[in-house]
């Protein structure tokens, strides 16, 4: 007798079938996420405590990123069932301890269809129960095979019934043989492969035995997601996305239905003063089957080449053409090991080293023009982030920008960095809108032009095109600004749908505090005090300021939101008080407290310092009560903007 199905709604959950299903129409629902409805479903309104979650999912012997797993799984649920997390009519969310199904749920008879056999690549038990290798613990997990296995441990079960035994002889005579030669293993992966059309690089493991040598090994991988993503037949995971996954054992599978691709590249490299030795196998996610792998030992001279070629190889395997191979300059070991380097510390969010490390690559060779855009990169987000004054900045900025232009007018970053600079130091609009569209022309897959690109749209008031080049950008690398789209829609007074977004971010990412400052804008514009204070208080937090949530939460018992306004207010003076430039933060906070004068005075003050992000200053719903000011309006001329209409 088939399992009891569950009806909630208009859904119909079927454990015999591993389906969900509404109206009759199966819905798509990964393993993870299905697996977690049904205990949901089958705890009949009991809370499911996370413990629970993490020992039915994953079992109590693998170790995975589990956080993240039950965030993303809850999403996924959510979306599918159209449900809100704020006013939940099926999953809700108990605080500290877990989650609880609050749908009215019946059991059913499934129907006969529901009793079929399960679709590959679902496999069931001879109870038929489904049987997810995510939920039975370590014996059960996909593994990461080692290449010399394809030929090991393989056996071929043929139906020998109503043939003669001399033909099921020489059958299995012959299997034997074709397994011997290799034959089998071909024959039966081209029904197991097929094309690749998207991939993922897990971040190379260092098997230095050398933790600083880190930056190396992801150097290495940033190098082959770049070489890759040339490719344009092949969708290729933002490095940032990818990155989520170093150090964390989970199946490859399961990573691979959470980035949405169909192939994996994994591997290692260690490096022992200048030779290196890298491993790396590229695997078919649906069937988990090695396709290919190989080893590789080069000199650091020879290894900088090694992304390029390996670019070639893997587009062959994958079964798509390769992008056309480009000559690659000329670059020192040592230049390009400082490069690396910048770029390791540029990730991790440390400007000043990682500047550091870009001007030593410059300083063993002047003529890197990659490692000049770094340098151009870092002026600029100084400024934007008041680490100096702009008017100090500039001209280093503009002058490596050009430099990098000058060596390589094919490299797509210099004309992004001539782009940032003519947008936030120049307030030139139109040239910078020119520099980003042939960055992009050079390369649409590097999803960081497009943000800026979406700016430099703002800026315009071309507001639709700015949303989708967003967009786009979060669909290239949704770990990267991973709260942008949401303050897009901020941009727009889209508050709903800003709220919306930044709380799907905010479930796969609890710990992202500017999705949490983002988060608190948006209720604030909607007039949500209590959710706005949460948040900001949890964004105070996350970033290490526990006073401040403290005082924060002080003020808002004691004076409610505007309290809170005042107490930010403070909290900026002070800043200001320290030596920062802070003239524009100033003007929001007055600007929240509605006082005009003190506003337009600070506006004014942060036009006379060039505060770089003063050219979004009609993207801002801060400022909005200003826009038909004499004032404000001869400030919108002067930094060169047209009016919005």
């Amino acid at each position: 007798m088939p399992a009891s199905a569950h009806k909630f709604a208009d859904f119909e959950l079927d454990p015999s079938r591993f389906e969900l299903r509404r109206r009759g129409r199966a819905l798509k629902l990964e393993r993870i996420p299905m697996e977690l409805l049904l205990l949901l479903v089958e705890k009949q309104g009991a809370v499911a405590t996370r413990q629970e979650i993490i020992d039915r999912l994953w079992g109590k012997e693998v170790f995975v990123d589990t956080e993240h797993g039950i965030n993303t799984a809850i999403r996924k649920i959510r979306q599918v069932l159209d449900d809100d997390p704020n006013q939940p009519r099926f999953v809700q969310t108990v605080t500290g301890k877990g989650y609880r199904f609050v749908a009215p749920a019946n059991r059913i008879q499934p129907t006969k269809s529901s009793a079929a056999l399960l679709p590959q690549p679902y496999l069931a038990d001879s109870a038929g129960k489904p049987l997810s290798g995510l939920s039975r613990g370590a014996d059960s997990l996909p593994r990461r095979r080692d290449p010399r296995d394809r030929l090991s441990n393989r056996r071929i079960t043929m139906p020998v019934m109503g043939i003669t035994a001399a033909t099921a002889f020489c059958s299995l005579v012959l299997a034997f043989a074709l397994n011997l030669a290799g034959f089998r293993d071909r024959i039966v992966a081209a029904h197991q492969v097929g094309r690749i059309h998207s991939i993922a690089v897990l971040p190379l493991t260092n098997l230095s035995g050398d933790p600083s040598q880190d930056y190396f090994a992801d150097g290495m991988t940033d190098e082959l997601i770049t070489a890759l993503a040339h490719n344009h037949s092949l969708r290729v995971i933002s490095r940032t996305s990818a990155m989520q996954y170093k150090g964390v054992n989970q199946p490859l599978r399961e990573i691979a239905e959470s980035l949405a691709v169909d192939g994996i590249l994994e591997g290692s490299v260690s490096r022992s003063g200048d030779s290196v030795h890298v491993n790396l196998q590229l695997i078919y996610a649906p069937t988990d089957t090695h396709i290919w792998a190989q080893s590789y030992d080069r000199d650091l001279k020879t290894a900088m080449s090694l992304p390029d070629e390996l670019s070639q190889t893997i587009a062959a395997a994958a079964k798509v053409a390769a992008a056309p191979a480009k000559p690659a300059p000329v670059v020192s070991p040592e230049a390009h090991d400082a490069y690396l380097q910048g770029r390791y510390f540029w990730f991790s969010g440390n400007d000043h080293r990682s500047q550091e490390y870009f001007e030593k690559a410059i300083q063993i060779q002047p003529d890197y023009a990659a490692a000049w855009t770094g340098v151009a990169d870092s002026y600029v987000l100084r400024g934007i982030y008041g680490e100096a004054m702009a008017k100090d900045l500039s001209a280093p900025s503009e002058a490596a920008a050009r430099k990098a232009l000058e060596l390589d007018d094919s490299l797509p970053a210099a004309h992004s960095s001539l782009a940032a600079w003519y947008l936030f130091y120049a307030w030139d609009v139109a040239r910078a809108e020119a520099e980003s569209r042939r960055a992009i022309e050079l390369d649409s897959t590097i999803g960081v032009q497009h943000h800026l690109r979406s700016y430099i749209l703002f800026a315009m008031n071309h507001d639709d095109e700015a949303l989708q080049e967003q967009k786009l950008a979060t669909d290239l690398g949704p770990f990267v600004h991973s709260w942008a789209l949401g303050y897009a829609y901020l941009e727009l007074r889209r508050f709903d749908d800003a709220i919306k977004e930044l709380r799907l971010r905010a479930d796969a990412m609890p710990n992202d505090a500017n999705i949490r400052f983002n988060l608190s804008s948006a209720y604030w514009y909607k007039g949500m005090w209590n959710d706005s204070e949460r948040e900001l208080e949890k964004g105070l937090q996350l970033t290490g300021d526990s006073k401040g949530a403290r005082d924060a939460h002080r003020a808002f018992e004691e004076g409610g939101e505007k309290a809170v306004r005042e107490w930010s207010l403070q909290e900026t003076l002070a800043r200001a008080r320290g030596g920062h430039p802070m003239a524009y933060a100033i003007a929001q906070q007055y600007a929240h407290l509605g006082d005009r004068a003190n506003t337009l005075k600070f506006l004014e003050q942060s036009y006379r310092e060039r505060y770089p992000w003063l050219v979004l200053l009609q993207s801002d719903p801060a400022f909005d009560f200003l826009h038909s000011d004499s004032r404000y309006q001869t400030l919108v001329r002067e930094i060169g903007l047209l009016p919005t209409v």
